[in-house]
């Protein structure tokens, strides 16, 4: 059975000052996790957490994980941009872009942010728009597909990113020939594992080809960033990963890999996004209307402007009726938004308890890839976040969107003036 750190208590509180929907996130939560994390590591010295901005780009929630030690994984100007205004600099930030415009590497060197090319063809092109820093990244793409005991996991080949193992030996030796002096590794092979196996497989491939190309190219290779992948148990029948068990294994690989090639002192980096936020938000809506004809239908006032991944993927996200958490599920809904599309779900014939008019509903695991993937369609806003204390009090971290700024682009035309 999956909780929620919500209760019908905070959210009536909350609600009486701030409309639904809002998304809630617990400040508890994510504190103990990057703490867990962190020791989950610990036999690193140099090991960081990079925190992936594109999952949750909120200034509070940067702040926290800031505050636990954490940098940040920026993959575009505004990312890098908010970053800097929240005090990150310099090692703090690992830029992981692609396609990516000049500015953007224009600012990640000024910022003197790792920079973790995504293609061999960027190497000039860094050069001539920002210039070349004395320590970069390269990202990895082994090709084929990616395998855990004959389970695929992913298809690293169809995928766009990263250099082919030729064309990282290419490019490191242009790379040092060009005066960089030391070097990251970096790969991303598959999303949402909610295995314990995914880390320690995906640090053999990272380790082994690090000791291949410190042979091959005699590069002085520093850093080994695992990137993110880590998932979360969405459904209430998933075990969830357990990270200590995760950074043992790839401790284990470190050892057998790593150390004797000379590589003892390389700095494990990871990028984790959904598996430091996803638990600890979630969407708050309340139901506001209900339809009887082929099937039971429950409107509330979220849609999938605020959380598309159930109507783009068929993701679940498991619901809890607050105040009737207890109740039996003895009743089958669709519980819908209020958008002109068919796939506005977000669950189709759940079981769930008999849902009134009014009722809070608190949607799961929607702390990362949940507003930072809303949209305007239909005209709808975002709304607000708002972040559950340790204390127990709560705060407005951003708010809610208004008409204003749904027309605020079109200031220019004098039809719509900004007050």
């Amino acid at each position: 059975m999956k909780t929620t750190f919500a209760t019908k208590e905070i959210v009536e509180r909350i609600a009486a000052q701030y409309p639904t929907p809002f998304y809630l996130y617990d400040e508890k939560g994510i504190r103990e996790n990057a703490r867990k994390l962190k020791q989950a590591f610990a036999w690193n010295k140099g090991y960081r957490e990079y925190f992936a901005v594109k999952a949750t780009p909120n200034p509070f929630i940067l702040k926290i994980l800031q505050e636990e030690g954490c940098g940040v994984d920026c993959s575009s100007l505004t990312e890098l941009m908010m970053s800097e205004a929240c005090g990150f600099s310099g090692s703090d930030i690992m830029f992981s872009s692609n396609v990516t415009p000049a500015e953007d590497f224009k600012l990640a060197k000024k910022l003197g942010a790792y920079i973790n090319l995504d293609d061999i063809t960027h190497i000039d092109f860094l050069e001539q728009v920002a210039g070349l820093p004395e320590t970069i990244f390269c990202r990895y793409n082994p090709g084929g597909h990616f395998e855990i005991e004959t389970h695929v996991m992913d298809n690293p080949g169809e995928a766009k990113y990263g250099f082919t193992t030729q064309q990282l030996i290419d490019g490191f030796k242009i790379l040092i020939q060009k005066g960089v002096k030391h070097f990251g590794l970096h790969a991303f092979l598959a999303s949402n594992t909610v295995t314990n196996a995914y880390y320690p497989k995906l640090a053999r491939v990272l380790f082994e080809t690090a000791v291949m190309l410190k042979k091959e190219t005699g590069a002085d290779i520093r850093f080994v960033n695992l990137s993110g992948g880590v998932g979360i148990p969405y459904r209430p029948e998933q075990e969830p990963n357990d990270i200590l068990a995760i950074g043992e294994g790839v401790r284990q690989a470190f050892e057998e890999i790593m150390v004797p090639a000379g590589l003892g002192d390389v700095a494990i980096f990871t990028e984790l996004g959904r598996f430091m936020l996803g638990p600890y938000g979630n969407l708050i809506t309340k139901a506001v209307h209900e339809k009887h004809i082929y099937k039971e239908y429950i409107g509330v006032d979220a849609c999938a402007a605020n959380l598309m991944r159930p109507a783009i993927y068929g993701a679940y996200h498991h619901i809890t009726v607050l105040g009737k958490e207890n109740a039996p599920c003895d009743h089958k809904y669709d519980v819908t938004g209020g958008l002109c599309e068919n796939n506005d779900k977000f669950a189709v014939d759940r079981m769930l308890p008999k849902i009134d008019m009014g009722d809070y509903l608190a949607i799961h695991d929607a702390g990362a890839h949940g507003f930072s993937m809303g949209y305007n369609y239909n005209g709808k806003l975002r709304s607000a976040e708002i972040l559950l204390c340790e204390d127990g009090s709560f705060k407005l971290i951003r708010r809610a969107e208004t008409p204003a700024d749904y027309f605020a682009t079109f200031d220019f035309t004098g039809l719509f003036p900004q007050k």
